[in-house]
């Protein structure tokens, strides 16, 4: 699994086969296969609309929304409202849109606190390093890629951790350099990040310090002021 598509979310069909779909998400251009079964065709008419709409995001770790049939839908923070009235469902919970105040980043960042990675994961039922970085910053109003590596051509690089603010990102690489995990800055040299679970650990110039293990368990490459 490269990533996941939440309620509402909308893309486009690239390549159609019997039972598997090969498409493109719209708001991070991330490709991959989806079971036939699992979306909903609309017109490009449809589609213009909804790309032209300011997304609203689904604010609490569930909800539910009702469908025409008053069979209820679990949805996971983070999903997309936009196609409620077009899809005749109704939803009655929280709502999120709009860019919010940098301050806010660590506040949407704890409500994943605990959730187990899962690649390719993007709600507090699973999440990966990315995806938890991708979606902290989604529902605070800013865009960033999918995954590390392009998230880590994103923003203004900085000589020092002392320089950091709480919702900045820092970037962490393998022994051949390739970035492959990201997290969110706190105060105090912490950092929230997915590494087995969303989790905060210390973070000082080698890396991340895990206390439960007793070791570095990531490489710092650099830290990232995004907004």
């Amino acid at each position: 699994m490269v990533s996941q598509l939440l309620y509402g979310e909308h893309f486009k069909v690239l390549e159609q086969r019997a039972t598997w779909s090969r498409i493109r998400i719209a708001y991070d251009t991330c490709e991959g296969w989806i079971d036939n079964n699992q979306f909903l065709i609309i017109s490009e008419n449809d589609y213009s609309a909804f790309e032209s709409e300011k997304p609203v995001f689904s604010a609490d770790v569930v909800e539910l929304i009702t469908d025409r049939n008053q069979n209820l839908i679990p949805v996971p923070l983070g999903s997309v409202l936009n196609f409620v009235s077009f899809l005749q469902h109704a939803h009655d919970g929280k709502k999120i849109s709009g860019e919010v105040n940098k301050e806010n980043i660590l506040n949407t960042a704890f409500l994943y606190l605990n959730a187990p990675h899962l690649w390719g994961g993007k709600t507090p039922f699973g999440i990966d390093a990315s995806g938890f970085t991708q979606m902290v910053y989604k529902l605070n109003g800013y865009k960033i890629p999918r995954n590390a590596a392009d998230q880590a051509r994103q923003g203004e690089s900085l000589s020092f951790i002392e320089e950091s603010e709480p919702g900045d990102l820092a970037f962490f690489d393998d022994k051949e350099g390739v970035i492959n995990h990201v997290g969110v800055m706190m105060n105090d040299n912490y950092i929230i990040h997915a590494y087995g679970k969303v989790r905060i650990d210390r973070i000082d110039h080698s890396g991340i310090y895990n206390a439960d293990l007793r070791r570095h368990t990531h490489k710092l490459r650099v830290i990232k002021k995004i907004i």
